[in-house]
């Protein structure tokens, strides 16, 4: 997958200006795909150039006018030849892991710290996920119909995280052992 694909799956769901998709980035689909900034202007850019985007600017008191970018109908295309080509598992890196590998040269309580400051921030991203499913349940039943396949990768998320807290447990007990 690519950035290029996140954006369109993003603007195939309604229009949006950069800024609005940076935020959708640090919000929803940031818990599963990453994009800096920077990148994302540059994607924008690049689909613009290639025609699977259309960019229009609509004007605001005071401020500089707001680009509002829209799928084309050839974006459409290329988004539903990609969503049919088979997803290849992704692969990971983390330094955390690495570090637990050559951690020999490390006492248990440097690794026990590091681990530690990662289950804070897992702990946050579940809580945040959470609400996020509280909401989901909120919701009408029109509206769950309607976020049904978001609210599947809501869950990977969720249970993603409680597997990785639970790993940094039974990880705490070893170290500590």
């Amino acid at each position: 997958m690519s950035l290029k694909h996140a954006i369109l799956v993003m603007l195939d769901k309604e229009p949006s200006s950069g800024y609005d998709l940076m935020k959708q980035f640090n919000s929803g689909l940031g818990y599963f795909w990453n994009a800096k900034h920077q990148q994302i202007y540059q994607q924008l850019k690049k689909l613009s150039e290639d025609a699977l985007i259309t960019c229009e600017e609509e004007p605001q008191h005071g401020k500089p006018d707001k680009k509002v970018y829209r799928i084309t109908e050839k974006g459409q295309q290329v988004l539903k030849q990609w969503l049919h080509e088979p997803s290849v598992p992704a692969k990971i890196n983390d330094a955390l892991l690495v570090k637990i590998w050559g951690g020999h040269h490390l006492t248990p309580k440097a690794l026990l710290k590091d681990i530690t400051e990662h289950k804070n921030r897992h702990t946050e991203t579940l809580s945040s996920l959470r609400q996020l499913e509280r909401a989901f349940h909120d919701l009408s039943d029109a509206e769950k119909m309607h976020y049904q396949l978001p609210f599947l990768t809501l869950r990977r998320g969720i249970l993603g995280e409680e597997a990785w807290l639970k790993w940094a447990q039974e990880a705490e007990n070893t170290l500590k052992k």
